[in-house]
């Protein structure tokens, strides 16, 4: 059971997950193995990831200036529990949505990427097993 709007669940199931712009950026997507994302978990010896957003809480729009400073101090807390945090963002490909500045943090298992996202005061996050498939974890 979820109290989040099915629109916003469809939504957040359409958004590309855009890693990068690291030396090789590519997308993630709910429900499609990606190759990039299992190559990380072979090159960082981790076998889990986390995609997450401190932009617009609860799916409501924010000021620049809030997301900005929710963004920052949400990277200040990855990097203090992980070296392997890359830059991103969610965009909607209909851009009905603006995009959201994110994270994609490698290692971080199913429990902590929950609580993370519950942190930030987010409907959902993105998470990936060993099987690099992502998938949407609702929080509400």
């Amino acid at each position: 059971m979820t109290t989040i709007d099915t629109s916003k669940i469809d939504a957040y199931m359409q958004t590309d997950y855009c890693v990068g712009p690291a030396h090789a950026p590519f997308v993630l997507r709910i429900g499609v193995h990606s190759k990039e994302l299992e190559r990380l978990y072979q090159d960082t010896g981790q076998n889990c990831a986390l995609f997450i957003t401190a932009f617009n809480p609860f799916g409501t729009q924010q000021s620049d200036e809030a997301n900005l400073a929710a963004h920052e101090r949400l990277g200040a807390h990855l990097r203090a529990l992980t070296k392997f945090v890359i830059e991103g963002e969610g965009v909607d490909p209909g851009r009905q949505w603006p995009a959201e500045r994110s994270f994609l943090v490698i290692g971080i298992d199913r429990d902590t990427a929950s609580l993370l996202g519950q942190r930030a005061h987010q409907d959902a996050v993105v998470w990936a097993g060993p099987d690099a498939v992502p998938e949407l974890l609702l929080l509400r």
